[in-house]
């Protein structure tokens, strides 16, 4: 809402307008009146609305015509003032003040206007049916209201009207011609019904009305008042309730009553708190929290974060199948104004047989928009309603931004639970093959994703010690021109090379030697393609002993030509060097460390989905 109001009078002279102000704050009608009143403000706390008025008077005989045009320009609102007793200040309303405001105004943003008629006690009977035609000619004329500065008639009703044309306005919300709400509102309203809808049954059941209720006005409602809502909309729609909860189209009826009502400040309370601005739009403080992340700190999803996000993916999950089919996937995003996921993400994370993102496919890529691209998360969880279904401040408050890394390393132990490993390698090494493969994907499956459906990235869980952590695997151009720090920033490095191919190899050598060899960032060489011939590469040494000249743990064998899942060993190998980069090079050797990093992996991994189906059938 904005943070202050100016509202403007403009009129012949002679009419009241100096009059009105002077009544307003003395609350006597002047005998002495001077030509022009000064800008007064009106402080926040006398105020209805709770927002500062400041409130500008114009006098012809004392302005000029372009200090004129610059008030009409700085107005939030322009109050017209006629005299009923005077036939031709209502003319000019017309043929003068309404095309000269029009034209110096902003055509995108109208500023409201309010006919007053002034001097109503010197006349017995009203002007309305004079100045209604003209409301209905203008749509920009939000109200008009007849008043006597003398006896201090509506004199405060007028300046609420005006203050309330700025901060409640009609115009963006409902067509007069049409008796109607517009689009924009309809839309927003539709995504606030859904985002309510905590069930995702289509209609909003007593709970879920009252969760609404005290979201947006701070108090529940009442039974009674609660059973009156439902009686309006049942005399009025037939299919405004079902099975006694309130449907979209019943929701839609009653904010349309509301602003017919004159009561349309009640669906801006409602739109501003789901992050509406005067426009319709989603504010951008609403939907870009600040968030402070400092250099060599990283941004992951906190508890209560996930457990949002397991309550939108449940909502949505109607066949209960732990995954996401398209129109499942379709209707979770309706919130949204864009569809923010593309063909890559279903390359990016697991997915079941169908192709369809799982449940643990699911919370790995909002992980890797989190980690990525933080901002991006933010507006997401904000198009979600976060902070209003799980009753926060922000989405900031969703997200964990990590300690700098270098203490870490000093300390020789983590919180973290997202890992980056930068995967480089040769043209046609494998890399790509390596990504997928952590996805559970064999050869067979891979040769069926398409090129333009290709992603550089793969995101899954992985255990160690019995703690479930994310790696993030990112494919790295193979090109040393286009390497930037955002390129060679990660936890550790995985350096692939194809053992049938003797010229693989060469690349990850120049790579550890030009970015790496100085670094405290723990490297492992892969030796893809296991299930072909082996030969020589050619180079000044072989793999294994290139590794043991720069301390690397040896070249690790790796296939995804397999007829089931691909082995994830190597992927639990990557995470605990990620996690403990300090561990020596003797530990990397010994089978025992690897053992005990990778007990209970599997257990874990299967207990993951045998949760999920536990927690579904508890609800």
């Amino acid at each position: 809402m904005r943070k202050d109001v100016r509202i403007l009078l403009v009129g012949e002279s002679k009419v009241g307008k100096t009059s009105l102000i002077m009544s307003l704050v003395s609350e006597e009608f002047p005998h002495v009146v001077p030509y022009r009143a000064e800008e007064i403000t009106i402080p926040a706390d006398v105020t209805p609305e709770r927002v500062p008025t400041h409130i500008v008077d114009y006098s012809e005989a004392e302005q000029t015509d372009e200090q004129l045009f610059q008030e009409i320009s700085k107005a939030n609102v322009i109050c017209i003032v006629y005299a009923v007793n005077n036939k031709k200040s209502i003319e000019k309303v017309t043929s003068h003040w309404i095309p000269l405001i029009i034209e110096n105004t902003d055509k995108d943003s109208r500023v409201p206007l309010i006919l007053v008629g002034n001097k109503s006690d010197l006349v017995e009977h009203s002007s309305m049916e004079t100045i209604l035609p003209i409301m209905n000619q203008y749509s920009e004329i939000e109200t008009c209201v007849e008043c006597s500065a003398k006896n201090l008639k509506n004199i405060s009703e007028l300046f609420y009207y005006a203050q309330k044309a700025v901060l409640h306005p009609t115009g963006p919300l409902y067509c007069p011609e049409r008796k109607d709400m517009k689009l924009l509102c309809v839309k927003a309203l539709t995504r606030i019904f859904k985002v309510s809808d905590l069930d995702n049954d289509g209609i909003l059941n007593d709970i879920e009305l009252n969760f609404f209720q005290r979201t947006c006005f701070n108090t529940p409602l009442e039974p009674q008042a609660l059973e009156d809502v439902k009686n309006v909309v049942r005399k009025n729609l037939s299919d405004g309730l079902c099975d006694n909860g309130l449907s979209l189209k019943g929701f839609l009826f009653l904010h349309t009553l509301f602003i017919q009502r004159g009561r349309h400040e009640t669906t801006w309370t409602v739109l501003r708190r789901f992050g509406y601005d005067d426009d319709l739009e989603l504010n951008q403080d609403y939907l870009f929290p600040p968030l402070k992340v400092p250099i060599d700190c990283t941004t992951e999803l906190n508890h209560n974060a996930y457990l949002f996000l397991q309550s939108v993916f449940d909502k949505h999950d109607k066949d209960r199948d732990c995954a996401l089919s398209p129109d499942e996937l379709k209707d979770l995003f309706e919130v949204f104004p864009y569809m923010p996921w593309g063909a890559d993400v279903s390359n990016t994370v697991s997915t079941n047989d169908n192709g369809w993102i799982t449940y643990q496919g699911y919370l790995s890529q909002w992980t890797l928009t989190t980690y990525l691209d933080v901002q991006r998360c933010l507006e997401y969880l904000g198009y979600l309603g976060y902070s209003i279904v799980a009753e926060q401040e922000s989405q900031a408050s969703g997200i964990t931004v990590t300690r700098d890394k270098k203490i870490d390393l000093q300390k020789k132990q983590t919180q973290r639970g997202v890992f980056r490993c930068n995967v480089f390698g040769d043209i046609g090494s494998g890399k790509s093959g390596f990504l997928q493969a952590f996805l559970g994907r064999n050869l067979m499956r891979q040769k069926t994703i398409r090129e333009e459906h290709r992603s550089y990235y793969a995101i899954s869980t992985t255990y160690v010690y019995g703690q479930e952590k994310y790696l993030l695997l990112h494919e790295v151009f193979p090109d040393f021109d286009y390497l930037s720090d955002a390129d060679m920033a990660c936890d550790i490095v995985c350096l692939v090379y194809d053992v049938s191919n003797p010229y693989s190899f060469e690349y990850c050598a120049k790579v550890f030697k030009q970015y790496y060899m100085d670094s405290k960032t723990p490297c492992m060489m892969i030796a893809t393609k296991s299930d072909l011939p082996e030969i020589k590469q050619i180079y000044g040494c072989t793999p294994l002993e290139f590794c043991r000249k720069h301390k690397m743990p040896p070249p690790q064998s790796f296939t995804c030509s397999t007829a089931a899942a691909p082995s994830k060993d190597i992927y639990t190998k990557l995470t605990t060097m990620a996690m403990y980069p300090h561990v020596t090079q003797a530990d990397l050797k010994s089978s025992t460390f690897w053992l005990r990093a990778s007990v209970g992996a599997t257990v874990f991994a299967v207990l993951g989905l045998t949760m999920y189906r536990v927690l579904l059938k508890s609800r």
